[in-house]
């Protein structure tokens, strides 16, 4: 098995700023907007460098994403930045009339997404905004899975033609892809070869789908561990040879189960590669409060909940 090496826990939402950073010094149409949380979404180092770029638009979120999408239709290359619950849920309308419907070059930047949000509980702990996204048309979803990627993904959003919704956590989770590693949108990364099953896995749990592994290979089981940060477009080919290898598979994200990533891996698999498959997600509830590692474990979304799913999809393999 590959062994990957946590290079020190830090925030996915920081790695947004520095590739934010980056795609300002590699392209001067490139600007930072947010609603009152520069901080929250590490946009303060950009602001230093590029004032001139840095629109502050105070808590007017709607407001916000008009202002983007004038600014895209200039040529513009706007990134809009806040919470997941804000920059999804309260302004989908605008999402919908004013980028996506037009596929006006707006990123979208969102932070504190997920169970992992902890303390902050139900209210804030969004786990509907993917299936909100993956609902637009022409909008693409990426939810990279470390600090390394989650830069390496900003900046690839910053070339990439059309809306991006950007995916990030706020609690310091391990550090452990290739800073140097191309990014490319649309792509699934294979992070382990395995024979006996298949685990995809998206954001935070992908650290989680690997120790799942680790675990499991002790048992003496292969378990090939899928990273989806994209997802959509989905990397359908990849998914697909994968689970026609292994014969069954774990889909794992950190988001109800309507409209995500489970979701879109079963309805392409159901087509061209039909499988045993188990989903670890939210189901159909809101969150609750708790501290972030209380919370993956209570939710079956942390190593250990992964591997006994694992173990359940190969049951019904055989």
């Amino acid at each position: 098995m590959k062994k990957y090496t946590d290079q020190g826990k830090v925030d996915t939402r920081s790695g947004f700023g520095a590739g934010l950073v980056e795609a300002g010094r590699k392209d001067s149409r490139v600007l930072a907007m947010t609603a009152d949380l520069k901080g929250s979404l590490k946009m303060d180092a950009f602001a230093a460098e590029f004032p001139e770029r840095f629109i502050q638009c105070g808590i007017a979120e709607a407001n916000m994403v008009g202002a983007a999408a004038g600014l895209a239709i200039t040529g513009k290359i706007p990134f809009i930045g806040s919470f997941a619950e804000f920059v999804t849920g309260r302004v989908y309308d605008q999402l919908r009339q004013e980028v996506a419907y037009g596929h006006t070059n707006v990123k979208i930047a969102s932070s504190h997404a997920g169970i992992t949000l902890g303390e902050d509980g139900a209210t804030h702990q969004t786990m509907e905004d993917m299936a909100l996204m993956r609902a637009l048309p022409g909008m693409a979803v990426v939810v990279p899975c470390d600090y390394n990627q989650t830069k390496n993904a900003t900046v690839a959003a910053a070339e990439w033609e059309g809306p991006v919704y950007l995916r990030f956590g706020r609690p310091a989770v391990p550090n452990f892809t290739d800073p140097d590693a191309p990014f490319e949108i649309g792509k699934t990364y294979n992070m382990n070869e395995g024979t006996d099953v298949t685990i995809v896995a998206c954001g935070h749990l992908v650290w989680e789908a690997l120790q799942a592994a680790e675990a499991l290979e002790a048992e003496g089981i292969s378990a090939e561990v899928l990273n989806v940060a994209t997802v959509k477009p989905l990397d359908v080919k990849t998914i697909a040879e994968s689970v026609a290898k292994t014969g069954c598979a774990v889909v794992a994200e950190e988001h109800n189960a309507a409209g995500g990533l489970g979701e879109a891996v079963a309805s392409a698999l159901a087509a061209i590669a039909p499988a045993p498959l188990e989903f670890v997600n939210g189901a159909d509830k809101f969150g609750s409060s708790g501290t972030p590692k209380e919370l993956m474990a209570a939710w079956g979304f942390d190593a250990a909940g992964l591997a006994e799913a694992a173990k359940r999809a190969i049951a019904r393999k055989k």
